[in-house]
């Protein structure tokens, strides 16, 4: 069987899908190939939903257990993990079957199969159906990656997928590494009761973050009771009678830590090794990602790529974006690229972390003249009356008009309060402008009022 369709997406996540529903707009006859067991994406099933749906309860029940701080007598407060397991799939399921829905729908046709390119324009599936199109798109997602580290394929390990499907609580855990998926189920892990011992190789956890806001991080976990080390180099992982025993280095000392299970967070890489790109002319970056411009088309004009295939960043409301703008160039319609200088990034751990527009280094490297100014929650009245005292916020304004670069938060509910400055950065408002707002008290949000007045006097 051969056929051709005007446009094809592979794989049927958030870029892909965002890709399709735009092509729809602009032709009648688009494709989608999505071999998953079940359809929705690493977003819905597997990363966004059900971990915050579980980081969320786990937020609920350590508000619970450290209720003699608020003046409350709950005399036990512990997790239901059936309950909890329960609840995920619910919240999930409500998503995924509407994503299935929309994929399913009369305006697509829907081959449930996997796809390598045999030609420039030309993909085979997985049941020797040949398919031919005018445009491709490219989203397969990522995939777990797991580093040369002696010992680390012989033994059983978990991976973020295994986390996220518990019904159990584990009674220890080792993780390996420190970014973003790591702390966030490593914080998990310890608040549903497990002990949790990170191990990380770099100086920081949270590499993808400030010094400053990793060092907070770094803090509040080892409050919590996790056993952190940074700054490791790991030697040998072995299995034991009870589960896996890591060795590594830390402050030139060797080290062994025992845990029943062993969970491999040491990130993930793009989807790409079963498609044969090499046989449509799509080149690859060092990092593994494919590389494209910023309309998203790849060295082969006739397919594009869009979200974690992509990169530069692995977020979810920029894949949607990257699919959207794709599939309008590939269109010949007007499409708007993506400003990274305005980027959004959050980090939903306990203290959260959010931050837009670029960083600091950033702004030293491009010779941009600033001035910036913080102010911590612990002496903040809603912070303080919350107990929410980790953290702080920070605003960078160019100089001399003071027009809004960057702002970070690392603190309680940073994720929603960041978009304050995120409206400021994206329409470039003035520092000056945002000292018009009526910052309500007592409010988390009227936090950024006081470094706004002090950039305000000192420009």
């Amino acid at each position: 069987m051969r056929k051709h369709f005007d446009y094809i997406v592979i794989g049927g996540g958030s870029a892909g899908y965002a890709a399709a529903r735009t092509a729809r707009e602009y032709c009648a006859n688009v494709a989608i190939v999505d071999g998953s067991e079940v359809l929705g994406g690493l977003c819905v099933l597997r990363g966004c939903m059900p971990s915050k749906t579980l980081i969320y309860s786990a937020e609920v029940l350590h508000s619970a257990q450290r209720s003699k701080l608020f003046g409350l007598d709950i005399p036990e407060a512990k997790v239901d993990m059936q309950a909890l397991h329960q609840r995920k799939l619910q919240t999930i399921r409500e998503f995924s079957d509407y994503r299935q829905h929309q994929l399913e729908s009369d305006r697509f046709t829907l081959l449930r199969s996997h796809a390598r390119f045999t030609g420039e324009k030309a993909i085979t599936l997985t049941d020797g159906t040949q398919l031919t199109a005018d445009v491709f798109l490219i989203a397969t997602g990522s995939t777990v990656q797991t580093p040369p580290i002696p010992g680390l394929d012989t033994v059983p390990a978990w991976t973020s997928d295994d986390i996220l499907d518990l019904d159990f609580v584990p009674d220890s855990v080792i993780v390996l590494g420190g970014g973003i998926v790591a702390c966030e189920l490593a914080q998990f892990l310890r608040r549903i009761g497990s002990q949790v011992i990170q191990i990380q190789r770099s100086p920081h956890v949270l590499k993808e973050a400030s010094t400053q806001a990793a060092s907070v991080i770094e803090t509040a976990f080892r409050d919590e009771g996790i056993e952190l080390y940074t700054d490791t180099q790991l030697k040998n992982i072995a299995a034991t009678a009870n589960g896996v025993e890591v060795t590594f280095t830390h402050n030139g000392t060797v080290h062994s830590r025992q845990a029943a299970h062993l969970f491999n967070a040491l990130g993930r890489r793009p989807n790409i090794d079963s498609l044969n790109l090499a046989a449509a002319g799509v080149e690859v970056q060092p990092s593994g990602h494919i590389r494209t411009s910023e309309k998203l088309q790849t060295s082969n004009p006739a397919i594009y790529a869009a979200g974690d295939v992509a990169g530069p960043h692995e977020i979810v409301h920029l894949a949607i974006m990257q699919g959207e703008i794709a599939a309008r160039h590939a269109f010949k319609k007007m499409s708007v690229p993506i400003n990274y200088d305005w980027l959004t990034r959050i980090i939903f751990t306990d203290p959260q972390i959010a931050y837009v527009g670029i960083s600091e280094q950033e702004l030293q490297q491009q010779g941009v003249d600033y001035i910036t100014a913080d102010y911590p929650f612990d002496d903040h009245g809603k912070s303080i009356l919350m107990e929410a005292k980790y953290g702080y916020v920070k605003v960078y304004a160019e100089k001399p008009g003071g027009r809004v670069l960057a702002a970070e938060c690392v603190g309680k509910d940073a994720s929603e309060l960041i978009h304050a400055m995120a409206v400021a950065v994206s329409t470039q408002s003035t520092v000056h402008d945002l000292l018009k707002v009526h910052w309500y008290h007592p409010t988390l949000a009227e936090i950024w009022s006081y470094p706004i007045e002090d950039i305000v006097d000192a420009l």
